[in-house]
């Protein structure tokens, strides 16, 4: 049975203010940042951004990262011709993180921010991870991990009522499902961002596809 997940028309509008500098502020840019400094300290070649919204991060990826090829990956159009108007240099594909529209073993490093939580099946998204990395490539992970599995619960019915549904796992089992998939899971570590920076931290899950 498949999963009903969010509307590619909630994306399409939501990405006329996407590019909000507040928004990128407060909401991305500390994740971005936490993400690009591993992307640094590994120097991968050819990096795949799922979820990449209009692009800012692929951009930067791109434009920081010596001789690195970045592909961004996304579902709605929306994002996309945003994405593609403000850099030619990334490839852009629209695709679903449930089914990935590449070979395997396509990429040394996958990544996603403030994406990972719209997935309808998050373990089909971590076996299409796994599929298109190399043995050794890693996986770079960020988004909202509420403390408790009933806040986890709670932000899960409350995102189904609303009717865009999301699934935010709690930090220890975003490892488990990490690990489940079949990566081994390095290091997670909170990303402190503005105004929910306590109540709701932002985790960066840092996992390699083991050799």
């Amino acid at each position: 049975m498949t999963r009903r997940g969010p509307s590619r028309s909630f994306f399409d509008l939501w990405s006329l203010v996407y590019d909000n500098p507040w928004v990128q502020r407060v909401t991305y840019r500390p994740e971005h940042d936490a993400v690009l400094r591993r992307l640094h300290a590994r120097e991968p070649r050819r990096v795949l951004d799922v979820g990449c919204g209009t692009g800012r991060l692929a951009t930067r990826m791109r434009r920081g990262l010596d001789g690195v090829e970045v592909v961004g990956c996304d579902f709605s159009k929306g994002m996309l011709e945003q994405a593609r108007s403000r850099d030619a240099g990334c490839r852009w594909v629209r695709g679903d993180a449930q089914l990935l529209p590449f070979a395997d073993a396509s990429f040394d490093a996958v990544v996603s921010t403030e994406a990972f939580h719209w997935f309808p099946s998050q373990a089909d998204a971590l076996d299409e991870f796994f599929r298109v990395l190399s043995p050794g490539g890693f996986l770079l992970v960020v988004l909202i991990h509420p403390p408790l599995e009933a806040l986890s619960r709670a932000a899960r019915a409350y995102s189904r009522a609303s009717g865009q549904p999301a699934r935010w796992p709690t930090r220890e089992r975003m490892r488990s499902q990490v690990e489940r998939a079949g990566f081994r899971v390095e290091r997670q570590r909170h990303v402190f961002r503005l105004p929910a920076g306590l109540l709701m931290p932002s985790v960066l899950t840092e996992a390699v596809r083991p050799a």
